[in-house]
């Protein structure tokens, strides 16, 4: 039993809501406890011990129509947890670019290993998108300078290859700190990116858009036609070739 709540302990430091449920949660009286929707420990977690290095993986990109798509893994130090549930970190959609920018500082400097990694347009196109995501997140694993027990991934598709443990996790980004510090360093990651490609390709306003499908960027590539950035078997790119 107290294996098992020690367990707990490393898998509630990880799984968080915004509202504030964290580790106060250990405390709470049977009436508080949240219900099952607003905490979800993945199976299997009882056979780790208490020491266990949690990943958080996750990928950005993969709606655009311009880059790469990027991903990255992130295993957090334990006492890093609360600062950063308390920053405000959670999905990086659903953050401004400046926000974005601050607490990738700060998940940096609370990380015990983090890498980001990318899978290129060709390998889109060759692979498809889902299979280039995928192989993105295996790259960002496999390059940490430290090996996780195990990866949370968000998302519902396993990662093919990974010679790790590894639980998916839908909605991650919202509901795991180690997820969503992924998320944010990968946006801000690739962002940077396609804020450099947009001086030499202007005529896309990458700069505002970061390459994903925005009327202007549609009517762009009718004008313009795709660059060799553009992910040639998305079929707004593709159907400029066809013509």
């Amino acid at each position: 039993m107290h294996r098992l709540l020690a367990v707990a302990v490393v898998v509630l430091q990880q799984l968080y809501q915004i509202n504030g449920i964290q580790r106060r949660m250990l405390t709470t009286t049977p009436e508080e406890k949240p219900q099952a929707h607003q905490l979800d420990l993945p199976g299997g977690l009882q056979a780790y011990p208490p020491t266990t290095l949690v990943a958080g993986v996750d990928e950005v990109g993969r709606g655009a129509l311009f880059g790469p798509v990027v991903a990255a893994a992130v295993i957090l130090a334990a006492d890093a947890v609360p600062t950063l549930a308390a920053a405000g970190v959670t999905d990086s959609k659903l953050l401004s670019a400046e926000r974005r920018l601050m607490l990738a500082e700060q998940i940096r400097a609370g990380a015990l290993a983090y890498q980001v990694c990318y899978a290129s347009v060709w390998e889109i196109d060759r692979l498809n998108i889902l299979q280039a995501s995928l192989l993105a997140m295996k790259r960002a694993v496999v390059k940490l300078s430290l090996t996780p027990d195990l990866c949370l991934v968000d998302g519902n598709q396993r990662i093919p290859g990974l010679v790790l443990p590894q639980q998916t996790l839908v909605k991650g980004d919202q509901r795991s700190l180690a997820i969503a510090s992924a998320s944010i360093l990968a946006k801000v990651w690739r962002d940077a990116l396609i804020t450099r490609l947009a001086v030499k390709y202007p005529q896309y306003n990458l700069a505002a858009n970061k390459g994903y499908g925005t009327p202007f960027h549609r009517t762009a590539l009718q004008v313009h036609g795709p660059s060799r950035w553009h992910r040639r078997s998305f079929s707004p790119c593709r159907r400029t070739l066809e013509r």
